[in-house]
Parts: C-alpha cells; structure tokens; sequence
C-alpha cells in the first residue's frame, strides 16, 4: 500500500492512424511517456495530439487518467506482458488514485495544476484497434476498470513522480466506481 497516489507518467501522443469501417481514422490513442515536465492548459497537454475532441481533450476532458493498478488484469487478460503506461490512451499513469477513491467535482492538484474530476472513460472501437480485437470494448467495460477524466481548473506544470492531492472533495456524491456501476449494468 502508498502512503500518497502520485503520477507514475505523463503519456503524449503525435498524430496516427488506425483501420475502421475500411478507412483510416486519425487518432492520439498511441501515447508514449514523456521525458521530463508537461506543461498543462485547459484543453490538454502541450505536445498531445488529440483527434476529436468531442470524446477526448476540450474543457470536460482534457486529461485521461489510468491507475497503474489495473494493468495486471489487462496483461492477463490479453496475453500481453508488455503493455506499459500509455496503452490505454491516457495521459496520466497513476498509483494509489483509483476510481473507488474519487467523485466527479473531486479538485485534484497535481504538480502545479489544479484540475477536477469529471466523468469514467467510454471504451471506444480505437481502443479496441489498439488492443486488436473489437471484444475489447465489452471486455474493457465489463471490467469496470475504465479510468477517468479530469478538466483543468488551474493550468501547470507536471511530471513524473508528482504527488497527487485531492484537496476539496465533492460532499455526498457518488464514487466513479458507483457511477460507473448504475450508468452501464444497472439495467443489467
């Protein structure tokens, strides 16, 4: 067990591609760890490349968060000893921050950013590309493992190894966890 979560890396991505419905669609889901600092704004990461930003990047969804805990799992589960951060497209890999730990409007600081919890991942069919199956989707939802997303509240500086604090939590909501559970299998 951590004494404090903190930010394992930051993932940035440039501009690729991926195949669908028999055509190439742009896309930023191919994140690597940075080297060093990452300067962050309102709309997501300096050097990220994020291809619609109705699902990914604008103010709601500027940053994605992955916890480094669930990437046992997912190693398993696909056969893949080698995914490492970044695999799921997010850009920051944390330890000790995990969706039964956090509540959208939870404000965050990490590194010299202030930002805010907003809503869990939609798994997506460039996810599924990426993991190369299209049962992907299901699978990544079923597992309730998603991760979430995060709006910035103050612009700053990130990196590696940075604490993370939540420093005003939202009273009396529901967890991610508990969202994410009664929006995709209470009607189950």
């Amino acid at each position: 067990m951590i004494d404090r979560p903190r930010l394992l890396s930051v993932n940035l991505a440039t501009e690729r591609s991926v195949r669908h419905g028999g055509r190439d669609v742009r896309t930023g889901i191919y994140k690597e760890p940075a080297v060093g600092r990452a300067r962050l704004r309102t709309l997501g990461l300096d050097g990220d490349f994020q291809a619609d930003r109705s699902v990914h990047g604008g103010p709601a969804k500027a940053v994605y968060v992955y916890p480094s805990e669930h990437y046992p799992y997912f190693r398993e589960l696909l056969k893949r000893p080698d995914l490492s951060a970044g695999f799921f497209g997010e850009n920051f890999t944390t330890e000790g921050l995990l969706e039964n730990g956090v509540s959208p409007g939870d404000v965050i600081r990490i590194g010299t950013a202030v930002v805010r919890v907003t809503t869990p991942r939609s798994p997506c069919f460039k996810l599924a590309a990426k993991a190369g199956s299209p049962a992907f989707i299901e699978q990544f939802l079923n597992s309730r493992r998603l991760g979430f997303y995060l709006s910035v509240v103050e612009e700053g500086d990130v990196g590696a190894g940075d604490p993370i604090d939540v420093i005003a939590s939202a009273a009396g909501g529901p967890t991610l966890a508990q969202w994410i559970e009664q929006r995709y299998f209470s009607e189950r």
